[in-house]
């Protein structure tokens, strides 16, 4: 079908068309696996009234004569091919033909090796065969021949893999729940705990006979302290554990120099 209202269009375009093709001397004949000839019959006037019989072990032989209607004279076409149509399932099968330059073409269907353009067949359901003759100067033409019983395709064997391409079971991913806020009291305790050696560095300190060049003596110590406190925070919010390691380590470094000097001015 789809062959037809593809090409019959473009093989029509030529710039004059100054005649039709046509066929004559048109045989359809079917043969036994013996090659007995079991049905030979002339397609004088197409398409035939009654369908033929194609057994499973016979060969169809469709043999013509491609002529100019106007002189009547042979022609080689283009462009030939026969359509299989299948008018229920609404498949085709396109088979190209070889036509000789004296106009003589010939075509053998053998049902033990049929051709892998024929569309899939059933017992009940003949299949239209038609003939499709193009050239660039000539009109094309569209011949229905006769309608063909032929034997039931064998069924598909379905792939292993066949199963992967159909609608599979949907998927559902189960995520983890968003992480949640512990209760206001247990994160009060916790910041306690945290700011509970500040309290006691600042307690302890009222003790000690601080002078102002000690407080700046021990100043940076305190603040390297505080930074250390800002490291563990900026880690809860974004660092990774190796970026806090590193960035403790070198802190690490400084505060103890800090501390040793601190320690040495009191």
């Amino acid at each position: 079908m789809l062959f037809s209202k593809i090409w019959l269009p473009l093989l029509s375009l030529p710039l004059a068309v100054r005649a039709a093709l046509s066929i004559k001397s048109a045989k359809v004949s079917i043969n036994s696996a013996e090659n007995t000839v079991i049905h030979s019959e002339a397609l004088r006037s197409v398409p035939l009234p009654d369908p033929v019989r194609v057994g499973a072990t016979d060969t169809l032989k469709i043999s013509f004569i491609v002529v100019d209607d106007d002189t009547g004279k042979p022609v080689q076409p283009h462009q030939a091919f026969l359509r299989f149509w299948d008018g229920k399932a609404l498949e085709e099968g396109i088979q190209p033909l070889r036509v000789d330059t004296n106009g003589k073409s010939k075509f053998e269907l053998n049902m033990r090796r049929p051709p892998p353009s024929l569309p899939a067949t059933t017992e009940s359901t003949p299949l239209n065969v038609s003939l499709i003759l193009g050239s660039f100067n000539v009109a094309p033409a569209h011949i229905q021949l006769f309608a063909a019983y032929l034997p039931a395709s064998a069924p598909v064997v379905p792939h292993e893999e066949e199963v992967t391409f159909h609608l599979q079971l949907e998927i559902v991913h189960t995520f983890r729940p968003d992480q949640k806020h512990p209760p206001k009291l247990i994160s009060a305790v916790f910041a306690g705990v945290a700011l509970a050696p500040w309290a006691v560095l600042f307690y302890l300190l009222s003790y000690l006979p601080i002078t102002v060049s000690q407080s700046l003596s021990t100043a940076p110590f305190v603040a390297l302290i505080a930074a250390f406190e800002g490291l563990l925070l900026w880690y809860w919010a974004d660092l990774k554990l190796g970026q806090v390691l590193a960035y403790g380590a070198a802190l690490g470094l400084v505060t103890a120099a800090a501390g040793k000097h601190a320690l040495g001015s009191l």
